[in-house]
């Protein structure tokens, strides 16, 4: 199998530099439990796109601070690649923006999470469980950290799964989408990382609610397990 990652991440920061990038981190995830996969990474916020879909077998959009709102070039440009690889039937993962930029290409709808902030452990009920997603848990923990969600699903999307703070926190679109608004790939020394690099734009209240989520940790391997089933059910045949 080879996939695309479509990196979206536009940190820049020193404390980027200091951690994996989203390429690496992507690829660790699905490497996880298929180990001989390989990916091309797409710098598609440098204006990296592919430059064509053959050979490839899927593709996955990571997270970003950017916002899917947001009037970049490379933003308009990537919901163009999501709509066109949807229409060939190239099987599509997205992870937080990439799960939003999913959404908003193909007719949903993208705000404001209502109460700000959304960091830590999160915790999501499954409401459906398609077919490459049967062995998750009735509540999934995965790591979060985003101010915007989706907030209407595309014609022919289902939710699968919803969080306190976020009521499609992942969909499907056929057995062609599955998106997750939270951050599989995410380590949990990275999201402690991330949690006090992000404490002052995050406030006190929120920094504190994140640290004592962190006591336990994310459901990472069985979450990537579905990911690869879902690229495996989508190129069979």
């Amino acid at each position: 199998m080879r996939l695309a990652i479509l990196m979206t991440n536009t940190d820049e920061s020193p404390f980027a530099q200091r951690h994996p990038k989203d390429g690496q981190k992507f690829t660790d995830l699905i490497q996880r439990v298929r180990p001989d996969w390989t990916t091309v990474i797409y710098s598609v916020k440098d204006g990296v796109f592919p430059e064509t879909l053959d050979g490839l077998d899927g593709a996955m959009i990571t997270g970003s601070p950017a916002s899917v709102l947001g009037d970049a070039p490379w933003i308009a440009r990537l919901m163009d690649l999501i709509r066109e690889m949807h229409a060939a039937g190239l099987p599509l993962f997205g992870a937080c923006f990439g799960h939003q930029a999913i959404a908003l290409a193909l007719g949903g709808k993208v705000g404001r999470n209502p109460d700000g902030w959304v960091h830590g452990l999160t915790r999501s009920r499954m409401l459906a469980r398609p077919p490459w997603a049967t062995a998750l848990p009735e509540e999934v923990k995965l790591y979060g950290s985003h101010t915007e969600q989706v907030t209407a699903l595309p014609g022919g999307a289902q939710a699968v799964a919803r969080s306190e703070d976020c009521p499609a926190a992942g969909f499907v679109v056929g057995n062609s989408v599955y998106t997750t608004q939270h951050h599989p790939e995410m380590t949990h020394d990275f999201i402690t990382a991330l949690t006090e690099e992000l404490a002052d734009a995050m406030g006190p209240e929120v920094h504190a609610r994140a640290v004592a989520s962190l006591s336990e940790r994310s459901d990472m391997d069985i979450f990537a397990e579905t990911i690869a089933r879902f690229f495996e059910q989508a190129t069979d045949g």
